[in-house]
């Protein structure tokens, strides 16, 4: 097997998850270009195995652990977006940055509580 064609459809696959990453806003569309990255990822361990005739076969089971983080991975992630989405009302990435502690707006005399002379 010629590692070219692995070689070349890993870094198509990294490339457009990566593409992913940098230009989607949306969270689980983010969450997918992960994914599309750890597979690259997967493919290239694989076939640097192969081709090395590794007689231990680590590539191969280096990818069955990355393929259990990936899992776990997903999984989390997905929970943690459905649990903003619900909150917030929105999965987009740039207005999810304003959940950060420290970035609440202050409060004005209008929102400001009164206090009550006894």
């Amino acid at each position: 097997m010629h590692l070219a064609y692995p070689a070349v459809l890993a870094v198509l696959l990294f490339c457009t998850g990566l593409y992913g990453v940098l230009a989607r806003r949306n969270a689980i569309l983010v969450l997918m270009s992960v994914e599309l990255m750890l597979n690259a990822v997967n493919l290239n361990l694989v076939a640097f195995d192969v081709w090395l005739r590794d007689t231990l076969h680590a590539g191969q089971a280096l990818t069955l652990f990355t393929i259990a983080i990936a899992a776990a991975e997903i999984g989390i992630g997905l929970a943690i977006v459905l649990m903003v989405y619900r909150n917030r009302g929105t999965s987009d990435v740039d207005r999810l940055r304003d959940t950060a502690e420290g970035h609440e707006p202050a409060p004005t005399a209008e929102t400001a509580p009164t206090e009550v002379a006894a």
